[in-house]
C-alpha cells in the first residue's frame, strides 16, 4: 500500500465518515465524530498527542505521567498520509468495562482481501491472516506498531486504542480456498498483530476463520500470547486429527508485574502457561517462542521459561532477539525511562549492541536474532537449555493432503443419493 492510498469504507446509515486532506473538510469530520462519540474518539493535534495520566507504584519503580492499560504513552507523528475509516459501535461485554482513561474505537476494514503475502526469506510461511490490524496487548516493544502509521494513525496509543476490524475476513477467506489459482498450504493467522486480542471475546472473527480452515482443510498456523484460544479448543482438536495445526504461545517473561507495565493487556503468565498446558494434553502441537528476549531486561529468565513449558507439555522452542523499528524506538526509550529510569541506559546499549550499535537490523537472518557477542552467547545457552529439556527433539509439519477446494460440498451431495 502505497502512502497516498485511500481507504473508502461503506457506509452506514447514520454513521459519520472521516474525510481526509488537511483542510476545514477534516477538520470538520473530526470535530463531529468528537461530538456523536466523546467517549471513544480522541482529540488530535499533528504532533505527539498527550494523554491522560495516572501514577502507581510497582516493583521496578514508581511509574509516572503513564496511562492505565496503555503500553505507550502518547501518540508518534505519522510519516504517511492519512487513511479514511468510519466507526464501527460494538456492543462489548458489559463485565469486562473499560476504565482506561483512553477508549478503544473499532473501525470497519473494507479491505476486498484477507491474504496477505510475505517475501520474507526469513518467515516460514506465505500467507497470513489479520482479522484485526492494531492490538489492545498494548506491548510496548511490538514490531507491528509501525505498520499501524500506514493506516493514517500513530504507531503510539493509536496502535493500542484504534482497531481496525475485518467482519468479513472468513467468507474472504473461504472466497480464496475456492479459487483454482489456490495452492494448500500453511497460512498462519497472526503474522502482524494478535488475532485473540480482548474483542476477539465478543466478534469471534478468528474462531469463524477456524471453522473455513477446518471445512476447506488447509493447513494453519496461529501465534498468540492469549489464553482465550482455549475457548477454541474444540475446533483446534478436529484441526489437530488432521495434521492441519499449530499453535505458537509466545512467552515473554514470568514475572506478573513486569507483564502487566510492559503487555498490559495480555493474559499473565500463569495462564499462558495453563494454555500451553491444556493445548498439549488435548493432542495439539504447541511451540513456545520466547519472545522477544529483551537484553538487559528479560535475558536471565529463558532458562525458568523454557522449563515451565517444558513441564506443561510443549516439544519445541524458539526465541527472537528484540528489535525496535522506526518509531518503535522512541516509544521504548520513553516507556524504559518512565518505569525503570536506573536501567534504562543499560538495556538500551545492549539492544544496540545486539544490532550492530542500532536499534534495529533489517537484514534478513539476522533482524529477529541479533548479530555479535551478545545474541551469539544467548544462542548457545537457548540451544543447551532445550536439549537438557528434551525441547527441539521432533519436528512437526502440517498436511496439505486433506485439502478440498469444495469446502466438503461435494462429499455431503454424494452421501444424498
Amino acid at each position: 500500500m502505497t502512502p497516498q492510498a485511500r481507504c473508502h469504507p461503506e457506509q452506514s446509515e447514520g454513521s459519520p465518515t472521516v474525510v481526509g486532506g488537511e483542510n476545514l473538510e477534516e477538520s470538520r469530520a473530526w470535530e463531529i465524530l468528537r461530538g456523536v462519540y466523546p467517549r471513544m474518539f480522541l482529540s488530535r493535534t499533528q504532533n505527539d498527542t498527550a494523554l491522560p495520566v495516572v501514577k502507581f507504584e510497582n516493583q521496578h519503580s514508581k511509574i509516572e505521567n503513564i496511562m492505565r492499560g496503555r503500553g505507550a504513552s502518547y501518540n508518534t507523528p505519522n510519516r504517511f498520509d492519512k487513511l479514511h475509516f468510519e466507526p464501527l459501535e460494538i456492543d462489548l461485554d458489559p463485565n469486562d468495562p473499560d476504565d482506561r482513561p483512553l477508549k478503544t474505537i473499532f473501525l470497519k476494514d473494507a479491505s476486498k482481501s484477507v491474504l496477505s503475502k510475505n517475501e520474507s526469506p526469513d518467515i516460514h510461511f506465505t500467507y497470513s491472516i489479520n482479522p484485526y490490524r492494531g492490538c489492545e496487548h498494548g506491548c510496548i516493544y511490538c514490531y507491528a506498531r509501525p505498520s499501524h502509521e500506514y493506516l493514517g494513525f500513530s504507531a503510539g496509543a493509536d496502535f493500542e486504542s484504534k482497531i481496525t476490524v475485518k467482519a468479513d475476513a472468513p467468507e474472504l477467506l473461504a472466497e480464496a480456498f475456492q479459487k483454482k489459482s489456490w495452492q494448500p498450504q500453511m497460512v498462519c493467522i497472526s503474522g502482524n498483530t494478535d488475532c485473540y486480542q480482548p474483542v476477539e471475546r465478543k466478534l469471534q472473527i478468528t474462531r469463524r476463520c477456524l471453522e473455513v480452515f477446518l471445512k476447506f482443510r488447509n493447513p494453519v498456523g496461529i501465534i498468540t500470547k492469549n489464553a482465550l484460544i482455549q475457548r477454541d479448543l474444540d475446533i483446534l482438536i478436529e484441526l489437530a486429527k488432521l495434521d492441519l495445526v499449530s499453535v505458537t504461545i509466545s512467552v515473554t517473561t514470568l514475572d506478573d508485574e513486569l507483564t502487566r507495565i510492559m503487555e498490559p493487556r495480555t493474559s499473565t503468565p500463569a495462564k499462558r502457561l495453563e494454555t500451553i498446558e491444556k493445548l498439549t494434553a488435548a493432542g495439539v502441537p504447541v511451540y513456545v517462542l520466547v519472545a522477544p528476549i529483551i537484553p538487559g531486561l528479560t535475558d536471565d529468565q529463558f532458562p525458568g521459561i523454557l522449563k515451565a513449558v517444558a513441564a506443561r507439555g510443549a516439544k519445541s522452542a524458539g526465541y527472537t532477539v528484540v528489535r525496535l523499528p522506526g518509531a518503535v524506538g522512541p516509544l521504548f526509550e520513553d516507556w524504559l525511562k518512565r518505569t525503570m529510569p536506573d536501567r534504562a541506559a543499560k538495556i538500551l546499549n545492549r539492544i544496540r549492541e545486539s544490532h550492530g550499535g542500532n536499534a534495529d537490523d533489517t537484514r534478513w537472518g539476522k533482524r529477529m536474532s541479533g548479530d555479535g557477542e551478545f545474541p551469539a552467547t544467548i544462542k548457545k545457552l537457548f540451544r543447551i537449555e532445550c536439549k537438557r529439556l528434551g525441547l527441539n527433539e521432533e519436528e512437526f509439519h502440517v498436511e496439505t493432503k486433506h485439502f478440498r477446494r469444495d469446502g466438503g460440498k461435494e462429499k455431503v451431495q454424494g452421501e444424498l443419493f
